[in-house]
């Protein structure tokens, strides 16, 4: 959200060599062609579908930090800079007192609150608009405004998938799968013998009305090897019955086989169905986040990825079966690629190409996902991360309490920076193992 170090006095009057710079910095015209040469070169070299999912990162990013921006502002706060990218100016301009514009490195982006702590020099006259001035409600909203942003877009693009575009299978559960079909059919089982194909609905099995998969696969599961069942099947809008004789399992001979595998069929909801299908999705998806993330933030999460990263290579691999049972689990499953992994920037933009690539469905899952993560990750208790503001502003809070009415206790940032610069350095640490696991070992 903004910098731990000390800014120079906002309101000093530059030089006249400082103008001269900045004035040739707001409208250098070599640096806006080389940032315009890139993003030709991206489009040109990782075809449409990663620039489209860079150009929504960067959107993504620009949003997180208006929330920032529109926070402070409604709090009375002042800002000086809007920048998208850090190190050098590529392109600006200023309205007002601050200065919005693109910098060079795009890691991120950042918004200049004055006064954010008691290592910021500025002008007395500032000093009721800045940070560390207002109130704790305040100061809070404007941490937790950038994350409130990403959870915020998650929402929306969720109900965007459940009123418009459709979820395969009608639901993010994937055991559950209210609206399926056949997407696989194992060799040599009794589905092929049967004549049953990938895209075949089945409606109904012995006149039962056929719901969620799950449901189907107990069924089926419940029958013993020769069994025959009749199974109601819908194929290109024609509706007819196949008698099907149940094989047995390899590994259980006395488990029915059928040799299906399921894929969601994507289906929509009413607009009014969809708000409570999104919160309660965004739930659901931020619960599984959490547990990933601390399951990773562990020794033996972090040593697993550790090794990942001294191999080189990710050694999980899955070899999948269409279950024959109807259980939603597979004959012969390993980890999935890439499971329990964090990725990189790069990985992300690799992931979403490749999900892009096949549709609005991919783009509008993968931002769903990438929201959440980064909305969480933001708000983890650690500076110089938006949670750290959170923890520091609540610790002043709290010392506060007790003390004469109106009496500010501000924290010492000059005893917190080697916990900054500790913090700053692993994350450079874990940026740069995922950068490379992504390359050597991109993602799937």
């Amino acid at each position: 959200m903004t910098e731990l170090r000390t800014p120079p006095t906002p309101d000093s009057p530059p030089s006249a060599d400082e103008a001269r710079a900045e004035k040739q910095d707001e409208g250098n015209p070599i640096r806006v062609f080389i940032l315009g040469a890139l993003v030709a070169l991206l489009g040109v070299a990782g075809g449409w579908p990663m620039l489209v999912v860079v150009l929504g990162v960067v959107v993504m990013i620009f949003l997180h930090e208006l929330g920032h921006y529109l926070a402070a502002k409604w709090s009375g706060m002042k800002v000086t800079e809007f920048f998208i990218g850090f190190g050098p100016r590529i392109w600006s301009f200023r309205r007002g007192e601050t200065e919005y514009g693109v910098k060079a490195i795009p890691a991120g982006a950042y918004v200049k609150i004055v006064g954010m702590n008691n290592l910021d020099e500025n002008d007395p006259v500032d000093e009721d608009r800045t940070y560390r001035s207002k109130s704790y409600p305040k100061r809070m909203m404007v941490a937790v405004a950038g994350s409130t942003m990403h959870f915020f877009q998650a929402i929306v693009l969720l109900f965007v998938l459940f009123a418009f575009v459709g979820i395969p299978g009608g639901s993010l559960d994937p055991e559950k799968l209210p609206a399926w079909e056949i997407a696989a059919v194992s060799e040599d089982s009794a589905a092929e013998a049967a004549g049953l194909e990938s895209g075949d609905e089945i409606d109904a099995l012995d006149g039962a009305p056929v719901e969620e998969w799950s449901e189907f696969s107990e069924e089926i599961g419940s029958r013993a090897p020769g069994d025959e069942v009749s199974l109601t099947v819908e194929r290109d809008g024609s509706s007819f019955d196949v008698p099907v004789t149940l094989g047995a399992r390899e590994d259980n001979p006395d488990q029915a086989f059928l040799g299906i595998g399921p894929g969601g069929i994507p289906a929509t909801v009413g607009p009014v169905d969809a708000v409570g299908s999104a919160v309660t999705g965004f739930v659901d998806q931020s619960r599984l986040t959490l547990e990933f993330l601390g399951s990773f933030f562990t020794p033996s999460g972090i040593a697993d990825f550790a090794g990942k990263v001294a191999d080189g290579e990710d050694d999980s691999v899955i070899t999948q079966q269409p279950s024959g049972d109807g259980s939603s689990s597979s004959d012969e499953v390993t980890e999935t690629p890439d499971e329990g992994r964090i990725i990189s920037i790069v990985g992300a933009v690799q992931l979403g190409s490749n999900l892009t690539a096949d549709g609005m469905l991919g783009f509008l899952v993968f931002f769903v996902a990438i929201n959440i993560t980064i909305g969480i990750v933001n708000l983890l208790p650690v500076l110089p991360l938006d949670g750290g503001h959170v923890v520091v502003g609540t610790y002043e809070r709290i010392r506060e309490l007790g003390r004469p009415r109106g009496e500010r206790y501000h924290v010492d940032y000059t005893k917190l920076i080697p916990v900054v610069y500790t913090v700053i350095v692993l994350l450079g640490m874990l940026f740069v193992s995922t950068v490379f696991l992504d390359i050597v070992d991109p993602v799937t």
